[in-house]
This record gives C-alpha cells, sequence and structure tokens, in this order.
C-alpha cells in the first residue's frame, strides 16, 4: 500500500511516488521490503526489520531514520504485542509490517483525517496519536475499577481482589514502559539530527510527547492507588485473623479453668469428700457457670470481645 500526504492521506500506485514532491507513505510486508528497499534510497544496507522487535525507539542513520515499535493489546493484556519496524528520510516513511496494524492504521487515517497544512510530521502525530488514542478511556476504567475494590474492601465485604489486582497492575506496567519509551522514541523524532523535519512542524512532537507524559503519570498513580487497595486488602485480613485469634483465645481462657475442674474431679481419689456429698454435683456445676459468666463480664470489660 502506498499513500501520499496531501489534504487527506491518498492511495496511489508505487509509480507516482517517485514523480511526486509531496512526501509519502508506504506499508510492505518483510519479504516485500528485502525486494524493494533499494527504490526508497534511504541508504540501508540491511532491512530494519528485527527477528525480534522487544520495544519501541527509533536509530538515527547518516542518511535516514529507523526504528521499531511494540505495542501491547489494550484489550488482552496477556496477547503478544504488536511488532513491526519502519524506515523514513525527508520524503517519507517507509513501514515493514506483517502484522497488519500499520495498514489498519492507514486506513482509519485516511478515512477520519483532513489536514490544512500536510507534511510528515502531521502524519507522523496523527499516527501516534492512533496509538494512544483510547488510552485515557481505558485508564479511567481501571481507576473506576479500583475505587469499587476499594470500597468492597472498606465495607468488610467478602471479596478476594487479590488476582484482579495483580491483573491491573501487571497491565498498568506494561503500559507505562510501553509510555517511556515512546516518550524516548518522540524525543528522538525532536531531536532531528538529520533535519528531516521543519522547525516549526517539530511542535507536533512537542505535543505528542506532553500527552504521553501525563498518560505515563497516571499510569504511575493508578498504579499507586492498586498497591494502596492491596496494603488495605492485606490490613483487612490481618484484622480478620485477629479477631479470629482473639476469639479463640477468649475461649481458650474461658475453659482452662473448667478444664482444671475436670481434671481434678476426674482423679476419682478415694478419700475425696465431694464425691460423696448431695450437694458436689451441683456445686460443681454452680461454680462452673460462675467461672464462665464472670469471665465472659471481664473480656467484655476489658473490650476483648
Amino acid at each position: 500500500m502506498y499513500y501520499l500526504i496531501r489534504s487527506t492521506l491518498t492511495e496511489v500506485d508505487k509509480e507516482k511516488l517517485g514523480d511526486s514532491s509531496v512526501p509519502y507513505v508506504a506499508v510492505l510486508t518483510r519479504s516485500q521490503w528485502l525486494i524493494e528497499r533499494g527504490s526508497f534510497d534511504m541508504g540501508i544496507d540491511i532491512g530494519p526489520f528485527a527477528h525480534e522487535i522487544h520495544s519501541t525507539k527509533a536509530e538515527v542513520n547518516y542518511d535516514s531514520l529507523t526504528g521499531s515499535f511494540s505495542i501491547p493489546d489494550r484489550n488482552n493484556p496477556e496477547a503478544e504485542e504488536v511488532r513491526f519496524a519502519f524506515a523514513l528520510d525527508e520524503k517519507g516513511i517507509v513501514f515493514i509490517d506483517d502484522s497488519g496494524y500499520a495498514a489498519k492504521t492507514l486506513e482509519q487515517i485516511s478515512r477520519t483525517k483532513r489536514w490544512r497544512l500536510p507534511s510528515l510530521e502531521r502524519f507522523l502525530y496523527d499516527f501516534l496519536e492512533q496509538i494512544v488514542a483510547d488510552d485515557r478511556e481505558l485508564i479511567e476504567r481501571y481507576d473506576r475499577e479500583l475505587d469499587g475494590m476499594e470500597d468492597a474492601v472498606n465495607l468488610d465485604k467478602d471479596v478476594d481482589v487479590t488476582d484482579r489486582l495483580g491483573e491491573i497492575r501487571s497491565h498498568l506496567r506494561d503500559l507505562r514502559i510501553h509510555y517511556e519509551h515512546l516518550v524516548d522514541f518522540t524525543q528522538e523524532l525532536e531531536e532531528n539530527e538529520n533535519n528531516f523535519f521543519t522547525a516549526e512542524n517539530l511542535r507536533y512532537f512537542r505535543l505528542f510527547f506532553n500527552r504521553v507524559e501525563r498518560l505515563r503519570s497516571a499510569t504511575v498513580a493508578i498504579t499507586d492507588h492498586a498497591n494502596q487497595i492491596r496494603d488495605i486488602y492485606k490490613a483487612h485480613l490481618d484484622v480478620r485473623q485477629n479477631r479470629i485469634m482473639t476469639i479463640l483465645t477468649v475461649v481458650t481462657t474461658i475453659f482452662m479453668p473448667l478444664t482444671l475442674i475436670v481434671g481434678w474431679y476426674g482423679m476419682n481419689f478415694r478419700n475425696m469428700p465431694e464425691l460423696d456429698s448431695p450437694w458436689g454435683y451441683p456445686v460443681v456445676i454452680i461454680v462452673s457457670l460462675v467461672i464462665l459468666v464472670a469471665s465472659l463480664l471481664f473480656f467484655k470489660k476489658k473490650k476483648w470481645l
């Protein structure tokens, strides 16, 4: 797929790329890039598409800028990240992508974007914007979900939030790392070492940098919120366990003197006068009840119950 950056992103045949002074955008598979890379005249000896792409980054070459994108799946954090490469110079940009992500994004831009002052920089801004387009809403959903978890924990509802908190914290960590890579990526573009971009259009990269920095800060804040909920939940578990231990301790303490009485009179020595007395059994019962009631009143007064 080949496009020219006019007032809209206009799809054209490959032959028209070289005949136009308008910056272009191309999307090629890896095999297509290996065949056609010479026609783009970017001075790259080897293709920028690496077998293992681990992050979003940009690298300055003698007469080109190459790099890669590694984009986590917002809807399924467990899914593998979308990975593709790119190469650009002052004439345009080529995406080397077997996943179809770049092609889908370009189709979206061509349908929804119209530019008064079209430029390669403005296109890059809109492309990067598409990557993080729904992230603010995603972070707000996580924030609302965490608020619900915190309310449930504070109301002492019998819910286990540990697993879900772990999932949210893991996804937020991946997003934070992704934003940090985008920050470095944008700074590399704004550096403009090869003078591919006009000075007045560098503002687009600063705008995107500011947006990604806000998203990164939001993920840090939400992560802190999740950590606080985890600590509150652990504290509630500790309180609940302490209550159980308190009850067990009280019960054990109450029955210790009763156990002593049972053990004492269970010895059945022949000369124990209480064994022959008709009042022995009722007296033991009354004494046991008095001990029980006195213990309960004592613990109640001490607020241990």
